[in-house]
């Protein structure tokens, strides 16, 4: 089992928000690999059941790994936690939980691509089965419409020059590397593309 997969933070108000009984029903929409999933479902021993998801096929199976000692009284199931719950059938929950922060574990992984600090493929993709990587984004999206991206969601100053030097490199070359956009990045704004 990987227990840094998923170190729960601030797992004491968590339990303390979610009051999780013995005999209740709960869920964990973002179970990652298990760490509140595992205090819950010992908070609400005897009888208590969660239900968990999460797009990571890595992170259910260090889940599954977790929870193994509560064998019957959990489901994992793999998808987006709108969709997941929707599908659900064991009717309403006590408590629901979504920790919606990004798993430092998965920023770490250099093959996920979510780092310009290590060189990796620029993927950044939570559930591996999306089609469409970071990658495609930057190499076929128009530039006026990375320009908004960078700008909305990135607070990013420099976002049309960011945009327009990524268009003239990619009719060079597709960026492909994490390093690669992060190089891009810091020669447009030497205060960017290093972390």
């Amino acid at each position: 089992m990987d227990d840094d997969f998923h170190n729960p933070v601030l797992l004491e108000a968590v339990l303390e928000g979610l009051a999780p009984e013995p005999g209740g029903c709960y869920a964990d929409g973002t179970v990652g690999g298990g760490g509140h999933a595992y205090a819950i479902l010992e908070q609400s021993t005897p009888g208590g059941w969660l239900l968990g998801c999460d797009g990571d096929p890595k992170a259910l199976a260090v889940a599954e790994s977790r929870l193994q000692r509560f064998q019957g009284r959990f489901e994992l199931r793999r998808g987006n936690f709108v969709e997941v719950f929707a599908a659900q059938s064991q009717g309403a929950f006590d408590s629901v939980l979504l920790d919606l922060g990004v798993s430092s574990h998965q920023l770490e992984q250099p093959e996920r691509g979510f780092s310009f600090q290590k060189e990796g493929p620029l993927d950044m993709r939570m559930n591996p089965d999306n089609s469409t990587t970071a990658a495609d984004l930057i190499n076929e999206m128009p530039i006026k419409e990375l320009e908004g991206i960078f700008r909305d969601y990135g607070e990013e100053r420099r976002a049309g020059r960011i945009a327009q030097a990524i268009g003239e490199r990619r009719r060079q070359a597709p960026i492909r590397s994490t390093t690669e956009l992060a190089e891009l990045v810091r020669r447009v704004n030497p205060q960017r593309g290093s972390k």
